[in-house]
């Protein structure tokens, strides 16, 4: 099973790939500041075709209902990038019920099918982990994207020339072992962000096995772990409960630069793990980034309580993103 485009960027990206390629007109808006508290970060992306309709969101929906309608009357100049304000008073603020008195900035471009190999690029670069960086110009009408690959800085940042949007790879989460604890925490990780993939060379284990949206492949975790799980937005968590496969998995894992390394078992199960783990030759150091038992401590007896603990502490471990 392949896995299904992940992160909202990618699909907002991939919709206007899509319109453009049909022909249709297509405008971009991206959050590039907020004020106060804010529905959605800034970075975010809303693609909108008069043509097939909207993907992506910039709040709540109601400055989303509010720019479609300006869009749709042609109140807004596509020549070039334009900034907009929502919430600047309070007026605007209960219209658009932004809360605790915030209000957002957003950019609008107009695209158009010059632009598709520009949008199809960072379709790549996402798709590949590239790091790179968007480059919006403000001011010149011949030239509006600029893409450069590099590793991008941490936040976006706005000055009177440019909007820089950096793109960083999609988190991702590599579960070895296919039972129902990987069932359920592949559930729950999607919709938090993860591209999902599950690993098992039991056969056995993987037919019939149901994680919808997940990509499951059989085989052993080291080559998966080396070729494809080793940069830091990738996490790697072992709900194997055989030793063999589990420990193979952490070996691997300590050699990345995964931000987060998990292993289920009990605090017993743990320490013995982590003796063995030392017996080869796993320094004190890498045991450290070892979290096992995996997850907060909860409490938690089912398997949907275990992923679920597993998924809050994988959310309060994730590199934070401005």
């Amino acid at each position: 099973m392949q896995p299904s485009v992940s992160g909202t960027d990618q699909h907002v990206l991939h919709s206007a790939a899509q319109w453009l390629s049909a022909g249709s007109p297509v405008w971009l808006a991206t959050v590039v500041a907020t004020y106060g508290s804010s529905p959605r970060p800034v970075g975010s992306l809303l693609a909108w075709s008069a043509d097939f309709g909207m993907a992506g969101s910039l709040s709540g929906g109601c400055v989303e209902e509010d720019l479609i309608a300006r869009l749709r009357a042609g109140q807004v100049d596509g020549s070039q990038p334009q900034l907009l304000l929502f919430g600047d008073n309070a007026a605007e603020q209960a219209r658009y019920r932004l809360p605790c008195g915030g209000h957002l900035q957003i950019l609008l471009q107009r695209l158009g099918k010059d632009d598709l190999a520009g949008i199809q690029q960072m379709l790549d670069w996402l798709s590949s982990r590239t790091p790179f960086v968007r480059q919006v110009s403000l001011q010149s009408s011949e030239q509006h994207l600029t893409l450069f690959q590099q590793d991008a800085p941490q936040t976006c940042r706005l000055t009177s020339e440019y909007f820089i949007q950096p793109f960083q790879p999609a988190y991702q989460l590599l579960i070895v072992g296919a039972g129902e604890v990987a069932r359920h925490l592949a559930a729950l990780a999607q919709p938090a962000g993860f591209a999902v993939t599950i690993c098992d060379h039991r056969e056995e284990f993987l037919q019939g096995f149901d994680a919808p949206g997940a990509e499951l492949l059989c085989a052993m975790p080291d080559t998966v772990i080396n070729q494809r799980f080793a940069d830091s937005h990738s996490a790697i968590v072992a709900l194997a409960h055989d030793p063999r496969l589990d420990d193979m998995a952490m070996l691997d894992a300590f050699d990345t630069r995964a931000f987060y390394i998990g292993a289920m078992g009990s605090l017993a199960t743990s320490a013995k793990r982590r003796e063995r783990l030392a017996g080869l030759g796993v320094s004190a150091a890498q045991l450290q980034r070892l979290h096992a038992p995996v997850g907060l401590n909860i409490g938690s007896k089912t398997p949907y309580e275990i992923a679920l603990s597993v998924l809050a502490h994988l959310l309060a471990e994730r590199p934070q993103r401005s």
